[in-house]
């Protein structure tokens, strides 16, 4: 690295790294209650919340990809399973033939709704019962420049 290149302050390292702490414990501690109230892994969830809100409960799996930021080969083997389960059904495409629509079934609705009693109460307990409203408007809206 040159060293005319602009480094990174104290500041702004250690931002980073509490974000990236605070994320993957936060996740985990998610992952956690899901697991133990007999549910899914968050993963689930998302592949379902995004085709549920989707016009018609239906996607194509490269835009549930971008819309999940799972791995294509790690959404295949989702969708796969989630297939097994009878949460999604898989429909052809009706121009090309070739193509697949990823479809929620109601029984996916229904799990979705089920994970969310759960998933909602883990977000209350371990990022909303630590911040006031403002605080947590605070955060999202100094988030939002990164995305």
């Amino acid at each position: 690295m040159s060293e005319n290149m602009p480094k990174p302050s104290e500041a702004v390292v250690s931002a980073w790294t509490r974000i990236m702490r605070a994320r993957e414990r936060l996740l985990g501690l998610i992952e956690a209650d899901l697991k133990n109230a007999g549910m899914p892994p968050l993963a689930w969830y998302d592949v379902l919340w995004e085709l549920a809100r989707s016009q018609s409960g239906r996607l194509r799996p490269y835009e549930l990809e971008e819309r999940t930021l799972l791995a294509q080969y790690n959404l295949s083997r989702l969708i796969d399973r989630l297939e097994r389960e009878g949460l999604v059904v898989r429909e052809v495409f009706a121009q090309d033939g070739r193509g697949r629509w990823v479809v929620i079934t109601d029984a996916g609705r229904q799990l979705r709704e089920r994970m969310w009693t759960v998933y909602g109460k883990a977000i209350e307990t371990h990022i909303g019962s630590k911040l006031a409203e403002g605080e947590a408007k605070t955060i999202a809206g100094l988030l939002d420049r990164f995305l």
